[in-house]
């Protein structure tokens, strides 16, 4: 990909594809029914492409058009061979949960990224109920059993964890526990409790009671993505003259802390339209050109805004003062080490950052030079970059920018109708 900056001011109206984190858990919840589930919206991309080939592989049928699925489960089958999750974490460590308490032994395997992000803090807690798993990192085998209800203390908040963790639960001979540091992700619990599920949620713990029974059909709208609505957000706020309207967007509050940290730099964004979507907040959002102003990202807002570290860094470059982001330790096992590639990417550009063992550090604001940067395949770096590249003082070059179609395959085309020049 192409891009030129800084870039003309954009203007525009636009939907989003569905939230990916929602598309993993509805195809999931859907594929344990026996009965027949309707979703729309579904994320049709990289990462759920991989979930919705290894359902298929399980005897799950999917059927639909496009974006909208028909799918009937139940108890799963032995595959022919090893499940290719790809590159997406999500797809195996959901898929760990769900295949826990199936009579059958499945070989789960990736790409050689997906294979050293770790897989021990899920493993761990399912040998724990019960399930058979050789090892703490993909390639890996999983032979499921009969689950007992635990209580599990995780040292980490982590949604996928935790999602992982109430699949199991929900076949388990009784009730699960998962105690967490702090509040993460809820999705799982929103729709569980839209299903019927017995699920008692706080932020320090969360409580599942099985019922002994199939999981009830899922029939859902999946609402747009804010990690992806994040990125044009971000364009609309730190190209001089935008204004940009989102529309259908999931704006759950343990997703939304990017918008809690750009209101306190001083973005103009507004959010009106609320409603609810199968138990998820939704409304429509629109941001406008400002002045930012640096500020430090820590504690339980790291939790809320893991996904958008590589378009607030891209921020921060343009905010007044020095912006710092500590207790991030958690990019270094994302699709890359997201802490060291972001930095030395933007080095290229001529950006100034220091890194943290936890973080990052950055003063602006900075002007970006035009350049050839590398995305290492990782979506979110990759969109990043070109948010970064609409600021800089030329034409810039995307290595890989191919990988934007893990999560948001539309994202060039969007761009291009708000006004981005993108050859």
């Amino acid at each position: 990909m192409k891009l030129r900056g800084p870039a003309r001011p954009l203007h525009g109206s636009t939907e989003l594809c569905g939230d990916k984190s929602i598309s993993h858990r509805a195809l999931l919840h859907a594929a344990l029914s026996p009965d027949e589930s309707r979703i729309q919206n579904v994320l049709r991309a990289g990462v759920t492409t991989a979930m919705i080939d290894c359902l298929q592989k399980l005897g799950v049928s999917i059927t639909g058009d496009g974006n909208n699925l028909i799918m009937r489960g139940g108890v799963w089958r032995q595959p022919n061979g090893p499940l290719d999750c790809g590159n997406s974490g999500t797809t195996m460590r959901l898929l760990l949960g769900a295949l826990a308490g199936m009579p059958i032994q499945v070989d789960l395997t990736g790409t050689p990224a997906l294979e050293c992000r770790p897989m021990g803090r899920i493993a761990r807690p399912l040998r724990d109920m019960g399930a058979s798993i050789s090892a703490d990192r993909a390639p890996l085998s999983i032979k499921g059993g009969r689950l007992r209800g635990c209580e599990h203390h995780l040292k980490i908040a982590s949604a996928q964890v935790k999602a992982s963790l109430l699949l199991a639960a929900l076949q388990a001979d009784g009730p699960t526990t998962i105690y967490q540091p702090g509040q993460s992700r809820d999705h799982s619990e929103r729709m569980l409790r839209n299903l019927g599920i017995n699920v008692h949620s706080t932020a320090s713990a969360v409580r599942l009671h099985p019922n002994g029974r199939p999981l009830p059909p899922t029939h859902l709208t999946v609402p747009g993505d804010f990690s992806s609505a994040a990125f044009l957000i971000a364009a609309a706020v730190l190209v001089p003259g935008s204004k940009v309207h989102i529309h259908g967007v999931g704006v759950n509050s343990t997703r939304t802390g990017f918008l809690d940290t750009l209101r306190a730099m001083g973005a103009d964004i507004s959010i009106k339209n609320c409603r609810e979507r199968g138990g998820e907040p939704v409304a429509d959002i629109t941001a406008r050109h400002s002045k930012l102003r640096a500020v430090e990202v820590r504690g339980e807002l790291v939790v809320r805004m893991i996904d958008e570290f590589p378009i607030f860094a891209i921020m921060a470059t343009q905010a007044e003062g020095t912006t710092t982001v500590l207790d991030a330790s958690e990019l270094r096992v994302k699709e890359s080490d997201r802490i060291a590639t972001l930095a030395g990417e933007l080095r290229h550009m001529g950006v100034s950052i220091t890194e943290r063992p936890d973080g990052f550090v950055i003063t602006g604001p900075q002007q970006l030079s035009a350049a050839m940067v590398d995305s290492q395949s990782d979506h979110r770096l990759a969109m990043s970059l070109a948010i970064g590249a609409m600021l800089a003082d030329g034409k810039s070059r995307i290595q890989h920018s191919e990988a934007m179609r893990e999560s948001f395959p539309g994202f060039a085309d969007v761009l291009r109708l708000l006004g981005a020049e993108i050859y």
